[in-house]
């Protein structure tokens, strides 16, 4: 009997001895053994950038923690990109702040003392003007002085009124929409410079979890697209079993109960579980079984969490679990 053939055989032998194991423990018994095969949680981890392997930084079998870098992919043309969005971005932030802060002081106060000066000119026309009307009433100034102070006072006037709206617009020299479209520019560039800097940070493929280095399938050099699996994760420090518990003994189990579970190498030893799921559905072993008199042998399964802080327990164990009613 080759290897294949011997793993196929004892894999179908496992769940059979589980339920006549659970069996041999009738109702009235304080606990329910029974048998399975230790399974570790892979978690695939895949590229979010594509390009070529620059560097590999741990090998299978390596223990890893949550956010170590496995890989690294090349960037140097995002790196470039970068800096002209950080250039682009400082231009924006620069034109915005230029905007907002407005006209520069030293302007603003040649504005306001030509106001004065055109508030002033248009106050003495206006004097000399009536002056002259009063004099032209009585007979003791001509038609044309007359004529010439009412245009002098009309042109100081027109000089009073441009000098105020000088100032105004010096004062609020740009428009509220004028503001808001380089206001929403600045946010553009801010969020494209962002955008570069998060996909440089894809090109550091780093692990989503503490455990072991189980495949990879890239050696440095190699070229990767986005979504390729770049390393395989075991989660070590807890692995999981699932049994196969009889109908007449799956309502004395619930959620969080304690489990011992023992493993061949180390027989004296007890690794610590808890029930993590139990299968809402029963399955009958063997499936052909439909007869009244073997629906006892109705089944459920019933997940185990289970410590492995030395990890000792690997994937693919057979193991024996205990659980006290």
């Amino acid at each position: 009997m080759n290897k294949r053939i011997t793993i196929k055989f004892y894999l179908i032998l496992i769940p059979i001895l589980s339920i006549l194991n659970s069996c041999s423990n009738n109702s009235g018994n304080s606990r329910v053994e029974a048998s399975g095969i230790i399974e570790a949680v892979e978690i695939r981890v895949a590229a979010k950038s594509p390009g070529q392997i620059l560097e590999m930084r741990f090998a299978e079998g390596s223990v890893v923690k949550e956010g170590d870098t496995l890989a690294v992919i090349d960037h140097i043309t995002l790196n470039y990109q970068l800096q002209a969005a950080e250039a682009a971005a400082e231009a924006a932030r620069a034109q915005y702040l230029l905007m907002q802060s407005g006209a520069r002081q030293e302007d603003l106060n040649s504005a306001e003392e030509a106001v004065k000066s055109a508030e002033a000119n248009f106050s003495a026309a206006k004097a000399d003007f009536e002056r002259i009307n009063s004099l032209f009433a009585s007979g003791s100034s001509s038609e044309k002085a007359l004529q010439d102070a009412r245009t002098r006072l009309t042109a100081a006037e027109a000089q009073a009124k441009t000098s105020a709206e000088n100032l105004k617009k010096l004062r609020a020299l740009f428009r509220p929409e004028e503001l808001q479209s380089s206001r929403a520019m600045l946010r553009q560039a801010e969020a494209n410079r962002d955008l570069l800097r998060q996909k440089i940070s894809d090109c550091y493929v780093t692990a989503p979890l503490s455990g072991m280095v189980v495949s990879l399938p890239f050696e440095s050099g190699e070229t990767a697209a986005a979504g390729m699996i770049i390393a395989k994760i075991a989660r070590t420090i807890e692995v999981e079993m699932m049994i196969y518990v009889p109908e007449n003994q799956i309502g004395k189990i619930q959620i969080g109960q304690a489990v011992k579970v023992k493993i061949d190498s180390h027989p004296d030893r007890n690794f610590n579980g808890s029930v993590v799921y139990i299968s809402p559905e029963a399955e009958f072993t063997p499936k052909n079984i439909q007869t009244k008199e073997d629906r006892v042998k109705l089944v459920f399964g019933v997940k185990i969490a289970i410590e492995n802080a030395d990890s000792i327990l690997k994937s693919g164990m057979p193991a024996d679990a205990e659980i006290t009613l």
